[in-house]
């Protein structure tokens, strides 16, 4: 399936302007051939590529409408790494394996404060596109960890740390449920400050096992183990 991303309306498709430009000048797809269009949202367009010029559009043949997304739905708050490569890595990761949202978190020990949200947003579509979701995931603007926590709900969100001498639950011990967050600290973890924070505010506190994880390594366990529970 040759999958693209852009505007379905009713009956009318319009191919993202970029996406039209990777078909007629990288690609060099030809007329006639078989093309699929989502809007990220659920909805999937099917048809034929028409060329006209520079321009590339759709003879459509068949929309289909809400499409099914991913249960559980997985929201990882995680803290960017001074190599921005390897939250780059994490993110594709994360997407080919259904993850929902994305929010890069600040916290005490982030060293890059400064991340270029649109090319992460892009990443997301592209690896959207090339693992097939019709669904593609909520990339949020960078946000301070007090900040962020306003946003969510304390019985559904759990950190992991790796503060050995804390209270930590085990990963499999988590019970079902249809969303889910997780937070995910810097390089040097969350401060003890902060798991006290986040205790105060009833984020329980996970293990991910006898290693150490690096941040993004982290990131893609976790992905990996909601992947695993999905439905």
């Amino acid at each position: 399936m040759k999958l693209f991303y852009g505007e379905i309306a009713d009956d009318k498709v319009i191919i993202n302007a970029e996406e039209q430009q990777h078909i007629v000048k990288v690609l060099r797809m030809k007329d006639g051939e078989e093309i699929h269009v989502t809007d990220g949202n659920g909805a999937l367009a099917s048809g034929k590529l028409l060329i006209e010029g520079k321009k590339a559009g759709i003879e459509v043949s068949e929309i289909k409408n809400n499409l099914p997304g991913f249960n559980p739905k997985l929201h990882i708050a995680i803290a960017p790494t001074k190599n921005i490569d390897r939250i780059e890595f994490f993110v594709e990761k994360a997407v080919e394996m259904g993850i929902s949202e994305i929010s890069i978190i600040v916290t005490e020990k982030t060293e890059r404060k400064n991340i270029n949200i649109d090319k992460i947003r892009k990443q997301a579509v592209a690896a959207s596109k090339q693992s097939l979701r019709f669904h593609f995931p909520a990339i949020n603007d960078s946000v301070k960890l007090s900040d962020f926590l306003k946003t969510i709900n304390p019985e559904h969100t759990f950190v992991a740390h790796c503060h050995k001498n804390l209270e930590r639950m085990e990963l499999k011990n988590i019970p079902q449920m249809e969303e889910i967050t997780f937070l995910i600290g810097p390089e040097g973890d969350f401060s003890e400050k902060e798991i006290a924070f986040l205790a105060e505010h009833k984020i329980k506190a996970v293990s991910l096992g006898n290693q150490r994880l690096r941040t993004e390594t982290a990131g893609v366990f976790v992905a990996a183990w909601n992947y695993y529970n999905m439905i």
